[in-house]
């Protein structure tokens, strides 16, 4: 049975890169119907006026499923973040964020393998901001609650449980927030007692940043808030070679879409640059939550030999293939190995 899934291209890089992956997709067997959504973000502003029509949630939430390019999010004026729309509309509470080495990617620390699980609708992103025009002051509110807490980390040691994970680590400030991260770190502290095969730590957050790049071979699962979640995330993948290689998710209790966290790069677009590989892992990611294990698997291994060998990577990784040539020789990797 095919899987329906929305595509969203995205702008800038992202057209090029959504077409590797579903060439590298295409490959592995497994069917798919895909609904095509192209305005997104300022194109949609041009067409609809808005960047995240209602036609497109629409799809999502008939599809259950998404897989997006990246899109381009204005700094400091502009549309709110597509991205965190989508979150906040369709309550993807959980963004995923596996950040794993790749062989022949030269970094400072080999053998890091974790997971960051950051809490994707509330905390400092929740958008509750007021100014005041005669002090010109500005405030942000970083709203956290019991539910928002508890269930991002139960996600997190469910998720844990279910892929042979040993250790969740909750990164938390509640030496100063003692109301917001201390109801945090007390909500994981409870929910730990249920999953006694998991070890359980907690770090305060500056301590953790300072942890993850000095031994991030010793940390596994890290759950948090949102802020310190954006954070930890883009500071994991710079361990493991940069958010061009690395994948995402955002998943709800009903809907999950799987993105490219890297940004949309139009410097570049067009000219057969671009590393796909941060969207072909994340649609590994996509396959597994699909149930289509043996095709993930044949992704991950062909990818880890593509990389080891070294002869048809991109610029960005040492080598001189264009975007279309690494995923031509992914996709043929991945053929043999379901065919085999």
């Amino acid at each position: 049975m095919a899987h329906h899934i929305t595509l969203l291209p995205g702008d800038g890089i992202g057209p090029e890169v959504v077409e590797a992956t579903l060439l590298v997709l295409d490959a592995t067997g497994v069917a798919f119907v895909w609904d095509r959504q192209e305005e997104v973000g300022q194109a949609a502003v041009e067409k609809y006026g808005e960047p995240l029509p209602g036609h497109i949630l629409d799809s999502i939430r008939e599809n259950k499923t998404a897989l997006k390019g990246p899109i381009t999010t204005p700094v400091g004026k502009g549309f709110r973040s597509v991205n965190v729309s989508l979150r906040q509309h369709l309550d993807l509470y959980a963004n995923v964020r596996p950040c794993s080495n790749l062989p022949g990617i030269e970094t400072p620390f080999p053998d890091v393998d974790l997971i960051i699980f950051r809490e994707n609708t509330e905390g400092l992103y929740s958008g509750i901001e007021n100014y005041d025009p005669r002090l010109e002051i500005a405030d942000s509110i970083a709203r956290i609650t019991r539910k928002g807490s508890e269930r991002i980390i139960r996600f997190c040691f469910e998720y844990a449980r279910r892929q042979g994970r040993n250790m969740v680590t909750l990164a938390h400030k509640a030496n100063i927030l003692k109301q917001s991260s201390g109801m945090f770190l007390h909500e994981g502290q409870k929910i730990a007692e249920e999953f006694p095969d998991i070890t359980f730590n907690d770090r305060i957050i500056d301590n953790m940043c300072m942890q993850l790049v000095m031994y991030p071979q010793r940390y596994d699962c890290i759950v948090t808030t949102n802020l310190f979640g954006d954070l930890l995330s883009d500071l994991a993948a710079g361990l493991v070679g940069g958010l061009g290689v690395v994948s995402g998710a955002n998943i709800g209790d009903e809907y999950a879409v799987f993105e490219a966290v890297h940004g949309s790069a139009p410097d570049i677009a067009g000219q057969g640059k671009a590393n796909p590989t941060a969207l072909i892992r994340t649609a590994e990611m996509m396959l597994r939550h699909l149930g289509e294990m043996n095709a993930a698997d044949a992704i991950r291994k062909a990818l880890r030999d593509i990389y080891s060998e070294g002869q048809t990577l991109t610029a960005d990784v040492g080598g001189q293939a264009h975007t279309m040539e690494f995923a031509d020789a992914l996709a043929k990797r991945v053929d043999t190995l379901v065919s085999a």
